[in-house]
Order: structure tokens, then sequence, then C-alpha cells
């Protein structure tokens, strides 16, 4: 429960405590700061409090903005200011001081917008929300009480609600064909008490209903699978948009959402190789699993590229003005987006290809257009980074180096060659990266299969990893490290699976990927939240990227037949178990704060 001070004397007619209580406030009177400084000391530690004026008049929704988002530590709107636990100290501190200033030193105006300024005076960052056209305001004449009261009738606050739910910026199918009616499914939730995180989780179920469903092989669970996989994004876009209805952020439902997203997808995925067998034998899993190394890849250099420049400083560029530029022009908004292949569209693209053709078509076209999506965002970023003038920070740095996920291997390696590596030009950590995975991919590829050749190849993928991140990743194109890291572990393990031909190889191979891929996943998400990467112990256990690749690529050597199978299997289950104990005990139990990413559609 939460607490709500009331400050000032009580405005006849007002409706304010009714509001408060409604968004789940304890109310509690206080004439002036030396009563509101002993209410405060009256609540428990933990719980959030806030300190409204008595003359407030606004919309509740406005209200519920300022006082119960999550989010922040501190927040406000005219006449409202709430503090989470974290912020209490400074807001006691702060009502303290005007409790104990004479009466001629105290500001005239609301005691909330006071507390609101010294807590920015006390470092303490204050969130402000984007109102629009809802009302926030203390009026004190009649008159003026009276014009807020009209401005307040003249909006539908609910409409405001309901727009307010859905992202600003989404993809075209999702804008115009799931978001126009999720929403109302998104109130309908809220009104019947489930929260996010139930949605989040019947989205899972049935993506994977629907992935169970293509794997019977048959026309109608084809057509099953569409369906169910499009019901799945529906919800999918609802647990947002129930979030911001309802303001119900937390850590784990963004890690949740997030996690989700991709098992969702990478299910299907096998659910269609499964199904491919099934209806006519034809053995998509190479298929299927190429889908997920590319899909994961993009993901990896839209987040490498993001922390890499986020807070650079002089961040500047004419591709990027450009790019600015076009956003200007209404079409070419709408078509950017589509082109890059979001989830909405690539899911719908997806659910309409399984429902009326083969499994093959379906994961050959879903390669074809993720390739070119991948082509363009990619080269659209290179050029930016050539031609901007940007200066990135150490955090940028070591949030770069914490997903490139280098092991004890090539962390000796790094520490080896960092004083020659010092003196090389600034693409060559990127250039380093490139030599070391096409090698090692393409000795995989060209090799004998159950040679000594790709396990070389991995030594040496493992010192050119290590000389790639010897210094700090700064440099213009030092952001494609990661990716390369990525697509060199995951296309090894799938080029070799693919070549041993042995009887369940390319499933188990599927299995690391997607073990190892939670992992890269699971540290995109920490960083995002502000709490860093997995404990180096963890990294250092699972090998890092270059200590898998050699363990695979020594598994290609000594065993063949079953054992290859075998060694896979067991090294995607340790894998599995080792990433997911951590990664639930981590946002399970972790202080990260709870965000939710309102930006935009995911890739």
């Amino acid at each position: 429960m939460s607490t709500a001070i009331l400050t000032g004397p009580p405005v006849v007619g007002s409706s304010l405590t009714e509001d408060l209580a409604a968004l789940g406030f304890a109310v509690r009177p206080a004439a002036d700061a030396a009563a509101a400084a002993a209410q405060l000391t009256a609540v428990p530690a933990g719980e959030r409090v806030a300190v409204v004026d008595t003359r407030f008049l606004g919309h509740r929704h406005a209200l519920r903005l300022a006082l119960t988002d999550p989010r922040f530590p501190a927040a406000a709107v005219d006449g409202a200011l709430t503090a989470a636990p974290e912020a209490r100290e400074e807001l006691a501190r702060a009502l303290a001081a005007r409790a104990g200033r004479a009466p001629a030193e105290r500001p005239a105006g609301p005691l909330p917008d006071a507390l609101a300024a010294d807590l920015l005076g006390a470092g303490v960052p204050v969130h402000r929300p984007e109102l629009g056209a809802l009302v926030a305001a203390v009026p004190d004449a009649p008159e003026e009480r009276a014009a807020a009261r009209a401005a307040v009738a003249a909006v539908d606050e609910e409409e405001v609600r309901l727009r307010s739910a859905v992202k600003s910026r989404d993809g075209f199918f999702t804008t115009f064909c799931v978001s126009p009616y999720s929403r109302y499914l998104a109130r309908w939730c809220a009104r019947r008490g489930l929260t996010p995180n139930q949605v989040t989780t019947a989205s899972l179920l049935t993506a994977l209903i629907a992935a169970g469903c293509a794997a019977t092989g048959t026309r109608p669970g084809f057509v099953a699978a569409g369906v169910l996989l499009i019901a799945s994004f529906v919800l999918d876009c609802t647990d947002g948009q129930l979030a911001r209805y309802a303001l119900r952020y937390s850590t784990l439902g963004a890690w949740l959402d997030a996690t989700f997203d991709r098992a969702k997808e990478y299910a299907f995925y096998a659910g269609l190789a499964l199904g491919a067998a099934n209806a006519s034998g034809d053995d998509v899993w190479a298929l299927a699993l190429g889908a997920m190394v590319l899909q994961t890849c993009r993901h990896v250099v839209d987040f490498s590229f993001n922390e890499a420049n986020h807070d650079a400083t002089g961040n500047t560029s004419p591709t990027a003005a450009l790019s600015d530029r076009l956003d200007s022009v209404g079409w070419t908004v709408w078509a950017r987006r589509m082109i890059v292949l979001p989830i909405g569209e690539r899911w719908a693209l997806i659910a309409v290809l399984t429902a009326i053709t083969t499994p093959r078509i379906t994961l050959v076209v879903l390669l074809v257009g993720c390739a070119f999506a991948a082509c363009y965002t990619t080269a659209g970023r290179v050029l930016r980074s050539v031609t901007r003038k940007a200066h990135r920070t150490d955090r940028a740095a070591g949030a770069l180096a914490d997903l490139a996920d280098t092991g004890p291997l090539a962390e000796g390696c790094a520490a080896a060659l960092r004083g020659a590596v010092r003196r090389l030009p600034g693409l060559a950590a990127p250039v380093l990266a490139l030599l070391g995975a096409a090698a090692v991919v393409t000795v995989a590829a060209t090799a004998p299969f159950g040679g000594v050749w790709p396990v070389v190849a991995a030594l040496g993928y493992a010192l050119t990893s290590g000389a790639a991140v010897a210094r700090p990743l700064k440099g213009p194109l030092d952001w494609l490290v990661p990716p390369l890291f990525r697509a060199a572990e995951y296309t090894t393990v799938l080029v070799l699976a693919a070549r041993s031909e042995v009887n369940g190889a390319l499933p188990a191979a599927f299995g690391l990927v997607a073990a190892v891929a939670y992992h890269h996943y699971d540290t995109v998400y920490r960083i995002r939240g502000g709490t860093g990467a997995p404990p180096r112990l963890l990294v250092r256990l699972t090998g890092g990227h270059e200590g898998r690749t050699l363990a695979v690529t020594a598994a290609a050597a000594l065993w063949h037949d079953q054992g290859f199978t075998i060694a896979l299997t067991a090294l995607a289950g340790v894998l599995a178990l080792a990433v997911l104990i951590e990664s639930i005990r981590f946002w399970v139990s972790s202080g990260a704060p709870a965000v939710h990413d309102g930006t935009g559609e995911p890739a």
C-alpha cells in the first residue's frame, strides 16, 4: 500500500481523496511541511510516498502517470510529487528543511513543487511525464478552478489513456493491423486484474502450441499454426500495452517480455523443421538453424551499435542527417520500417507462408528477407559510423567488451598481445575479428570433416579474438566485433553439424545455439537494465565464444557418427543449465530497475 500526504486546507467539492484512493493510496492530511514531515516518518520505509497539494485539480490519469510509475525514483506534475523508497531519505531531508523555515521564508506556491525542486538540487532525478491533453494544475482563485474544471471536462481521459498505451513508434503491421484493437484487449485485461506477466506467459504458451501444430506436418496443423502465431503476437503487443495502460512495469516483466519473444520465434522454427520431417521427410533443420543464427546476429548488431553510440559525444553524421530528413516524408517512414522486417512484419510473413506453403519455402523466404534486412541496416550503420565524429565513452567500451563474451583463452591471448596491438590502426579490432571469423568458418566448411584443421582454425580464432579485444573498443567500427564473434561461433556449429551427416546432429546444434543465444540475450538485457553483464565466473565457466567454438571443433575431430550428436547435446544441456540457473536467480532476486522498451518495435 502506498501513502499520499495531502498538504493544505481541505477544498470543498474536491474529488482528490477519492482519486488517490482509487490509485491505491492511503490518504493522510497534513496542514503544512512540519505536519507532512511527521506523517512521512510514520510511513513504513519500504513504501512509496506521495505529497499532493489539496488544491490539485486534474485528470486521475495525470496523477497515475506521476505517482504510480515504478520505473522512476521520483516523479512529479504540478501540485503532486512521489518518491519511491530509494528517494525517501532525500524527501525527508527536504521536508525537514522546509519545516524548519520561518513562515515568512516559506514559498507561497504548492509544497510538492518546492520539494521537487529540492530533490533535483540534491541530485535526485525527478521524472515529469508527458501529459499531452491531460490536465494537472493547482488553481487558487475560483475563476481559475472553474477554467481548470472546464479543461478537464473537455478531454476524454480514457481515450487519451488508450492512445498512450500504444507505442509511439512501431512497425506498419503492428500499427495498423494489431494496435487498433489490442489496446482494447489490454484495457479488458486491466479491468479484470490480469497482469502483464500473465499476458506474456499466455503469449508464450500460444506460440508453443502454434509450434506444436506446425510440427504435426499436416495442412490443418500448418493453418492452425499460422493463426495461433498471429494470436501470440497480438498477446505480445497486449502485454506491453497493458503495462503502459496500468503502469504495471517490473524488472521481471521486462526480462520475460524480451526473452519470451526470442523463445517463441525460435521454437516455431523448430516446429517447422519437425513438421517438414513429419510431412514429407524433408530435412530443413539447417534452414531453421540458419534462420535462428541470422536473426540473432541481426539483434546483436542492433544492440552493439546502440550501446556504442547512445552516450557518445560529438555524435553527428551526414548519413544520420539524411535519415532524419527521410523520416520527415510520410511514406518513407513506413517503407523503411517495413524493409527491415521487424517482429510484426516478420511474424505475419511466417504465419501466412506457414499456412499456405511448406516449411522449406517459409524458411527460405525468411532467410532471404532477413539477409536483405541485415545487409540494409548494417550497411547504414557502417556508413553512419565512418562519417560521424563521435567520441565513445569508457562505459560504451565496457558494454561492447561485455557483449563480446570473451573467455579465458582469448583473455590470455589479449594479455599477451596488448602491447603489440596498441600500435595497430583504429580499424584493427573489427578487421582481426573478421579475419578470425572468416577463417574458422571457411575451414569448418571446406576441410575434411573429423580432421584436425578445424581445431587449428579454432585456436587461430582464439588468438585473433584476443587481439581484437586487447584494447578498449572505442574505434568507429568496433561495435562490429561482438556481431562477428556471434556469427563465427554460431555458423561454425551450423556448418559442422550440417557436414557431419549424423542423425540428430542438426537438432542438437539447434539446441546448443539456442542455449548460447539465450546467454547472449540475457547479457544484453542486463546491460540495458543498468546492472552490468553476467558474472565473469559464469563467462569463464561457459568458455566464452572462442572456448565453445574450440570445444565443438574438437568434438567433431574426436567423435564421429552418434558421438558427435551426443557431444553437442551434452554441451547444450550443460550450458543451458548453467545460464538458466544464473539468469533466473538474477532476474527474480535482483534490484534492477523496472524498465520497459517503449521506443519502438524490436527487430
